[in-house]
């Protein structure tokens, strides 16, 4: 009887120690994986932490490489800029060019421009009230041609002299034409002997004009008047 409760007591304690024994392995079990697991977070966030500050030092110090592709389309990019760049100051070469050349042709086909004859710059006045005159103008701008003739001055209305020359270039300055192109189909007296009158046209252009000039003693034939006439009276 007393083994017995010998035997049972005994077996409680064993089964005591076992029960305390599995409750401190357990306890340690949970210790070390706690441990664990915290041991590995921490390596992970710090490693988190710590590779982009690596990675942006390492681009503050080192330029990042590009590829070889893209640096060639870059380079091809930069050609293809310049050449088209090129091409439109070319382009706008040629348009200037063709607005030139069709400024020429026009001012070629429409003769002097009344307006524009030479320097000065017309004024449309009242006309003298003949039929056959589009408009009338004046200039203020008009000066003296200059003359190699001295002392008294008389009118010479004979081709190819010294007078008659100098009255041809004042009325082409008057009319606004170049002298090597003008053609005069008339010079007579003005009514006075310091004023002649020339009718004259540039090349082939039908546009004609009636110039009046007056003498300015020591500074030669000036331009006073010019009509823009309707039709050539002189052809």
């Amino acid at each position: 009887m007393g083994s017995r409760f010998n035997q049972r007591d005994q077996k409680r304690k064993v089964n005591k120690i076992y029960n305390i024994a599995i409750t401190i392995v357990s306890i340690l079990i949970v210790i070390v994986a706690v441990t664990i697991f915290l041991s590995d977070g921490g390596t992970e966030t710090k490693k988190a932490t710590t590779e982009p500050k690596q990675i942006a030092e390492t681009d503050k110090g080192k330029e990042v490489d590009k590829p070889a592709g893209k640096e060639e389309e870059t380079d091809s990019e930069k050609e293809d800029a310049v050449g088209d760049s090129e091409a439109t100051e070319e382009d706008a070469e040629k348009v200037d060019s063709k607005a030139t050349e069709e400024d020429a042709v026009e001012k070629a086909e429409d003769g002097a421009d009344p307006e524009k004859a030479g320097d000065a710059e017309l004024v449309e006045v009242e006309g003298s009230g003949d039929g056959n005159v589009a408009a009338t103008y004046t200039s203020e701008g008009w000066k003296p041609v200059g003359t190699e003739q001295s002392g008294d001055h008389t009118t010479s209305f004979e081709k190819g002299s010294v007078d008659w020359n100098e009255m041809s270039k004042a009325i082409a300055s008057g009319a606004g034409i170049d002298e090597g192109s003008m053609k005069l189909w008339w010079l007579q007296n003005g009514g006075s002997p310091s004023t002649a009158i020339g009718t004259v046209s540039e090349g082939d252009n039908p546009k004609t004009f009636r110039v009046y000039i007056e003498w300015v003693d020591g500074s030669g034939w000036k331009p006073v008047k010019v009509e823009e006439l309707k039709t050539n009276d002189k052809r």
